[in-house]
């Protein structure tokens, strides 16, 4: 690198092969609303909007920017979330506080209660435009 070249902190390392999300747009009636109910139950804060969005970040340099569909039905999604073991219990419990059911498995036909997978602790709940959301302790294990 030249003396007039800068290095660019975001510009992919030379070689580099890793992808990383950034951010995804999370579709919502009510932004405000669907932004602080995964922000309370993931024990986050919501950011200052940004244009249309309004961001929730997940302190992993990734953030769900919630926007607002107005002339549209919402489509529901899934959204996981790798959470530290040690914090899933006070997130189901915020669950618990906001009147949340939380079920064991996907299609929500376990509720109340949480799952084993790959030797971790997992559940599953809706949010408010009922996108089905994930909180899970170990990544699944996925054949190579």
């Amino acid at each position: 690198m030249t003396h007039t070249q800068q290095h660019d902190p975001y510009a992919p390392e030379q070689g580099s092969t890793v992808v990383q999300l950034n951010h995804t747009a999370v579709y919502a009636r009510d932004r405000g609303l669907s932004a602080e109910f995964i922000a309370a139950v993931l024990g986050l804060e919501v950011g200052a909007p940004f244009g249309p969005f309004l961001p929730v970040d997940l302190g992993n340099g990734v953030t769900l920017d919630y926007c607002e569909l107005r002339d549209e039905p919402v489509q529901a999604q899934h959204y996981a979330f790798l959470v530290p073991d040690a914090q899933f219990a006070d997130m189901l419990a915020r669950l618990e506080a906001l009147d949340v059911t939380y079920y064991a498995d996907p299609r929500h036909t376990e509720p109340g209660r949480t799952n084993r997978l790959f030797g971790g602790r997992g559940a599953y709940f809706e949010d408010p435009d009922g996108h089905n959301m994930e909180i899970m302790t170990r990544p699944y294990a996925r054949p190579r």
